[in-house]
């Protein structure tokens, strides 16, 4: 098979480096090549078989991840085989929440020890009693779940802000909660829930309603609090997402009754991105098989993916990921419990649209969707054949009841002869396949199409920082885009197959993701993108189609004006970037820092006199600043103060301060980590402005010298960070916050930059 090597590519081995690359704590690097990383990986996973058998699947656990036919999801690619103390699963639906304030903070105490070891996080919140529900032992009403999922929403910016991975949750509500319409309308708010996805729990008996036209009575244990017209809460929530983009839909009924293990679990959330609908503490992990890596004779008449290969791929990755339930880390105790009796796994794929164009068919279009369905298909027989072998070699998961499972719609649409090797073996994973965000691993993998993702552009700049100050612009390609001109030696006009995201209508969105999900176990992640300008009854019809064509859920995403300012960059995604502008509509510039900025020997700054009326002495805040790409930017923070009580954390903060404001990019985040600090002996008034804590203080005297200088612009004004629509023809692409550049892409439920390696999925 003809393909690119990614040693070549200078995208595969950045994120490699960020993101994957073993090294020690002082960062000298342990990995010598991407290689490298995947022996380490290999390594480790075939430590789960029989000493006899390690070294014959090492090496086939290798073979795969070398060729990049499979690539495990990033928590196994980075921790796997480096002893550290994380979980290689990437998400989790927490536990049902007790209506109780005991119970309601135990759930967010596990909520914070998941996400502290890396763990994205699903909660559903339909279980905390509505706003103003009487409290008969306290005498008093209740506050209702929005104001404990502010909590929530605390507590992750706090994790956040203690490591480098942004933190993601998802949020569900059902769709007859009391307080189910201040929930479709929470996002409305700039500043709330951030770090939150919404979703409604949408049930059978709602859509029926809905299309009735009858009345739907909100309800919490058996009492009725109000009653509305199913039509007007429908419209609600579509107007909401319409304006917005959020919250998102997931069918809950339909969910559950295509579960394979609806006999002995109840589905209520999912993990963030929502390809894992999962029951109380259910764990998701994840690994996709590349199809760009599949395809032999490539654009030639003869192109075709080569099933038995993939088929052999399936099977070998369905292996490696049951392994990993045995020897990953699990946040909590009942999280393991949940994956080692049950043994989900989620077995999805990437470059599906980088495949299809190499097989010269046009995303979207009905051949194109019948040869997904079909390649999924041979996924998903290799799969549970794979799984049942298992089951004879190793035994099948603890709650495998065959007069149930066998009845299941998993088993019922599979062929006869895998039927029947099921009821022979029994299964060793109860559910199989999911099609997730692929994200970091899919540029990892030369840049293929993510997911199921249509080729978002086909080309795009990125200019990358040398040791020696210079900078070497590179040409970033869709991996099948490089690969046809390779082939054909020239930049001439690509084939009409190659279709991207702004040609596309929602129908054909939803046609890739129908076709795939009758061969998908639990859900697939992917975003309808919409342009800016279409009719509100033509956005809200997407949804209806999604139920009818028998979706378990839909994100759909239309340009507005208050997700942009949702989106505004307040952090960067990792702290080696740094940002240079870009005159160049068409391209963007991405640095990435191998050191820190240098310090001028003299600098300019200005001091600020802080008087808390705590302290009996003022604090003094110096910021000193530089100029860089003819913009002021912050450098270093220092802070004195008389009184010796603060000596020590002042120290830490400065120090602290000025290494983040030395890495560059948008720092801006620092001021609202601060502000976001309360003292829990309660804050003070300034200047007729409650301020919650001295932290707070300094946060607010920060992003006024940032003002000041021109770094940020005042909240009236129009920011420079913030995200703009560019209104086209027939899409509409957003400008990034980080970068500045028109390359924001909305996939599987995340806003990515093509220019640019920030993301966010809440």
């Amino acid at each position: 098979m003809k393909q690119i090597d990614v040693n070549e590519i200078a995208i595969s081995r950045e994120i490699w480096e960020m993101k994957y690359r073993f090294k020690n704590p002082d960062g000298t690097a342990i990995d010598r090549s991407i290689n490298d990383s995947f022996e380490r990986v290999a390594s480790a996973i075939a430590m789960a078989e029989k000493p006899s058998l390690r070294d014959k699947w090492e090496k086939q656990f290798l073979a795969e991840m070398t060729a990049l036919r499979f690539l495990p999801a990033g928590r196994v690619l980075s921790g796997a085989g480096t002893a550290r103390k994380v979980t290689m699963f990437n998400c989790f639906v927490m536990g049902a929440i007790d209506d109780s304030i005991s119970g309601i903070f135990d759930e967010l105490k596990h909520a914070a020890q998941t996400m502290q070891q890396g763990g994205g996080i699903g909660q559903d919140f339909s279980t905390i009693r509505p706003a103003g529900a009487p409290v008969s032992s306290i005498g008093a009403d209740a506050s209702g779940p929005l104001s404990f999922m502010d909590v929530w929403d605390a507590m992750c910016g706090t994790i956040m802000s203690a490591g480098s991975r942004r933190g993601a949750m998802m949020a569900t509500m059902a769709c007859d909660h009391p307080d189910i319409e201040a929930f479709i309308e929470a996002k409305r708010d700039p500043a709330k829930l951030r770090n939150f996805n919404l979703s409604v729990l949408v049930s059978d008996a709602f859509m029926q309603a809905v299309d009735d036209d009858l009345d739907w009575p909100l309800k919490f244990a058996g009492k009725t609090y109000k009653t509305v017209k199913a039509k007007s809460l429908w419209e609600k929530l579509t107007r909401a997402s319409y304006d917005v983009a959020e919250p998102g839909v997931i069918f809950i009924d339909r969910i559950n009754s295509q579960n394979n293990l609806q006999y002995c679990e109840t589905i209520h959330a999912t993990n963030p991105c929502g390809e894992q609908p999962l029951p109380e503490y259910g764990a998701c992990l994840l690994g996709s098989l590349n199809l760009a890596r599949f395809i032999t004779g490539p654009f030639a008449k003869t192109a075709r993916l080569d099933e038995d290969a993939l088929a052999k791929s399936a099977a070998i990755a369905v292996r490696f990921l049951d392994n990993v339930i045995d020897l990953s880390k699990y946040p909590l105790s009942a999280q393991a419990h949940e994956a080692t009796t049950k043994r989900r796994i989620g077995l999805g794929i990437t470059g599906l649209a980088d495949a299809l164009a190499m097989c010269n068919q046009r995303y979207g279009s009905t051949d194109s969707a019948e040869m997904a369905a079909n390649w999924m298909q041979i996924i998903e027989r290799s799969a549970y054949r794979t799984s049942a072998e298992l089951a004879r070699e190793k035994g099948a998961f603890a709650l495998y009841d065959p007069d149930e499972f066998l009845k299941a719609p998993g088993i019922v649409r599979l062929d006869k002869d895998t039927q029947k090797l099921i009821a022979k073996n029994g299964i060793r994973n109860a559910l199989l396949t999911s099609i997730a965000p692929t994200g970091t691993i899919s540029l990892l993998a030369g840049n293929v199409s993510s997911g199921i993702e249509p080729i978002f552009a086909t080309q795009y700049n990125r200019k990358i920082l040398q040791d020696d100050g210079s900078r070497r612009e590179e040409k970033m390609q869709d991996y099948a885009v490089a690969l046809y001109r390779k082939l054909f030696r020239g930049d001439e006009k690509l084939p009409s197959h190659f279709i991207t995201a702004s040609q596309l209508t929602p129908k054909q969105h939803l046609r890739m993701q129908a076709a795939l999900q009758p061969h998908v176990d639990s859900a697939i992640s992917k975003t309808i993108n919409c342009d800016v300008n279409i009719d509100f009854d033509k956005f809200a019809d997407i949804y209806r189609q999604a139920f009818n064509m028998g979706l378990k859920g839909c994100t759909i995403y239309r340009p507005n004006a208050v997700t942009g300012s949702v989106l505004e960059a307040t952090e960067s995604q990792s702290p080696d970037l740094e940002i240079a502008a870009s005159t160049d509509k068409d391209s963007s510039e991405i640095i990435y820092m191998k050191q820190p900025l240098e310090r001028d020997p003299a600098l300019s700054g200005f001091t600020y006199k802080l008087k808390w009326p705590d302290s009996s002495h003022a604090i003094y805040i110096t910021v000193n600043d530089i100029i860089q790409n003819n913009r002021c930017r912050p450098f270093e923070v220092f802070i004195n103060s008389k009184n010796m009580e603060h000596y020590a954390w002042t120290v830490a903060l400065t120090r602290m301060i000025s290494a983040v404001f030395r890495r560059g990019g948008d720092v801006s985040f620092v001021v609202e980590e601060l502000q976001a600090v309360f003292d829990p002996r309660g804050g003070q008034w300034m200047d007729g402005k409650y301020v919650p804590s001295l932290l707070a203080a300094i946060g607010n005297i920060l992003e006024r010298h940032m003002k000041d200088i021109g770094f940020l612009k005042d909240k009236h004004l129009q920011d420079d960070r913030e995200v703009k629509a560019v209104v086209g023809t027939s899409s509409t692409q957003l400008q990034c916050p980080q970068c500045g550049q028109a390359a924001l892409s909305f996939q599987e439920g995340c806003a990515t930059c093509l220019a640019c390696d920030y993301s966010k999925c809440s």
